[in-house]
């Protein structure tokens, strides 16, 4: 789901309501300039005008094409506090402080603690990171384990992915003498916490245009900050060599792409050369887990976002919170075949509790009496909070909207939220802590996090619903954004591998999609866990392998299985398909809808 459409653009093939309920609309863009990039650049005219439909000008496209961390990655001190945080820890690895790290239990936490602590221990220093049990702790550092860490040794502590707007455990943390120092990016509020420093590109204060990295992308700033103060200490020479960041840039790009930050400027470079990194396979962790996940072809930001991650994720959710972390950050085998497998295990877990929170919670919204509220929210006893967050998601695809999913244990409920392009949920949500509806909440523009009491959930629900409400413009309709129209002899592999050099794909950068004209279903059945396989044929015959995930029982898959013999307009991805050697094309099915 794209988002919703507030205009009334001719809608695309003339579908204005496919098999899923949504417009389709073709990305806006200016011909003329679609049509130099693809001369100078010596592309397929789909691929200039999806250059174009994102905006990417004559002077831009060889830099998007190509994109280097040498051009785009910015001086780790142009974020406010950054040099007071690389002072501290500097001193604390020349003078042998053990460095407590304290990460939240998602990928992009995880990720940022084992690229901290993995390269505090590669310059030299000491680091002891501490991921806390999603059920037993909750979101974002807690005073018992902040103590817990000085006890072992940690006079300085650094919290990745969280710690913006803990304002009463940092208090405790600086009254109990620890130095604590914030790197986040989440949404920060007027005050700042108590805090010895406050690294964040999205503090109220910050005029940083990096506002979009990741938690992984800052502790990356940092980690290069600290390495370049090293060196000027003179601290590397014989016995200590200096160490190879980018080497750990796999890291960085799973973290980036797994918290669905935009895939724009110095995110898209990090990725990019990420991804370089990961198919070396030089991280024991994650070789382990690509193994597990049957990863054998060259990895790019799906195997990031929808193999890797879930697993790594799987730990923080149904299982363990420091197992992620701990397996992006062991150099042992056995210990990563160990951990890998467990992960993999508490994947099917999270898998099977979340199809049955999905099943209710679509039940409930859709029992509930259509308002105008721009948000989607339900709300059940009993639901693991592990999975509310991919819930969420799964809402805000199927109905267009926010949506927030809510797991009450008693009177208290741990909510997660997702949004659509447009709508800022975070600052909603943030909004609605400072009106006391909110026990605690916080998050960006395309997620958050929150706990409220069961008798303020409906008051929770108006407000933030109110204030979405004031930001869209016009009525909100289920949207479907393509890319092009093409015949299935038109879906080559020349294609696939040229539209993959717009990639990585993500927010931000949404992989293309296109419109598959007049394909007639020849075949089509259930394989796996409720896919429907098919086979589309063009009007000159040619043939197009395709795929519709999970749809085996909505409106989508049910069509197709019954539609053999007919046509149908065809939206979805495009992907190679590499069997025995052999490279074809599949379509990665979307949405469908009668060809008239």
């Amino acid at each position: 789901m794209d988002g919703a459409d507030r205009g009334m653009d001719e809608a695309l093939l003339g579908v204005e309501r496919s098999l899923t309920g949504r417009r389709w609309r073709e990305r806006p863009g200016d011909g003329r300039l679609a049509a130099a990039l693809s001369q100078r650049f010596d592309l397929p005219d789909l691929v200039g005008r999806v250059l174009a439909a994102r905006g990417i000008g004559l002077d831009d496209a060889e830099a998007f094409l190509s994109p280097t961390l040498r051009d785009l990655l910015p001086d780790p001190g142009h974020l406010k506090d950054m040099d007071r945080a690389v002072a501290r820890l500097a001193a604390a690895i020349q003078a042998g402080e053990t460095v407590g790290v304290f990460g939240d239990y998602d990928v992009d936490g995880a990720t940022s603690s084992a690229l901290l602590a993995g390269l505090i221990e590669e310059m030299g220093g000491r680091a002891l990171v501490y991921i806390p049990d999603r059920l037993a702790e909750g979101y974002g550092p807690n005073l018992p384990a902040l103590l817990k860490l000085k006890e072992q040794g940690c006079g300085v502590v650094v919290t990745v992915d969280c710690g913006t707007t803990a304002f009463e455990p940092l208090a405790g943390a600086a009254s109990a003498g620890i130095d604590v120092i914030v790197v986040d990016h989440h949404e920060g509020e007027t005050r700042l916490p108590d805090a010895f420093a406050v690294v964040n590109p999205n503090r109220v204060d910050e005029d940083s245009p990096h506002g979009h990295l990741a938690a992984v992308g800052v502790t990356f700033l940092l980690a290069v900050g600290l390495n370049r103060a090293l060196r000027g200490a003179g601290w590397y020479g014989a016995g200590r060599p200096e160490p190879d960041l980018l080497r750990r840039l796999d890291l960085v790009a799973l973290g980036t792409v797994c918290d669905v930050v935009p895939l724009v400027g110095v995110n898209r470079a990090l990725v990019v050369q990420g991804l370089k990194v990961l198919a070396r396979r030089g991280n024991t962790g994650l070789a382990a887990l690509a193994d597990v996940a049957g990863v054998s072809e060259t990895p790019d930001a799906y195997h990031l976002g929808y193999v890797l991650g879930p697993r790594v994720n799987a730990g923080g959710r149904v299982g363990e919170a420091g197992m992620g972390a701990r397996l992006l950050g062991t150099h042992d085998a056995a210990e990563a075949a160990d951990l890998a497998g467990r992960l993999n295990g508490y994947n099917r877990d999270r898998q099977e509790i979340e199809a049955a929170v999905l099943l209710e919670a679509i039940e409930q919204v859709e029992t509930r009496p259509e308002d105008e509220v721009p948000l989607v929210i339900a709300a059940g006893d009993g639901w693991h909070p592990g999975v509310i967050g991919i819930v969420a998601g799964r809402l805000k695809e199927r109905y267009g909207r926010p949506a927030c999913v809510v797991a009450f244990e008693g009177g208290v409920g741990k909510g997660s939220g997702r949004s659509v392009a447009g709508l800022d949920l975070g600052a909603a949500v943030i909004a609605a802590r400072q009106a006391g509806l909110l026990m605690a909440g916080g998050g960006h523009a395309m997620a958050a996090g929150f706990t409220v009491s069961r008798d303020r959930l409906e008051d929770f629900r108006a407000f933030v619903g109110a204030r979405l409400a004031a930001e869209q413009k016009g009525e909100m309709v289920a949207l479907l954004d393509l890319d092009g129209t093409l015949d299935a002899a038109g879906a080559t592999v020349d294609l696939v591998e040229t539209v993959r050099r717009l990639g990585p794909f993500g927010s931000g950068n949404a992989e293309p999609r296109f419109a598959v004209v007049a394909a007639r279903v020849v075949r089509a059945d259930i394989v796996g866990s409720g896919h429907v396989r098919c086979i589309l044929a063009g009007a000159g015959g040619q043939r197009l392998k395709a795929i519709a995930f999970r749809s085996a029982d909505d409106d989508l898959g049910l069509a197709l299985l019954n539609g053999v013999g007919t046509v149908f307009h065809v939206a979805g991805t495009l992907r190679l398909d590499t069997w025995q050697g052999r490279n074809d094309v599949q379509l990665i099915i979307d949405d469908a809808a009668p060809a008239r």
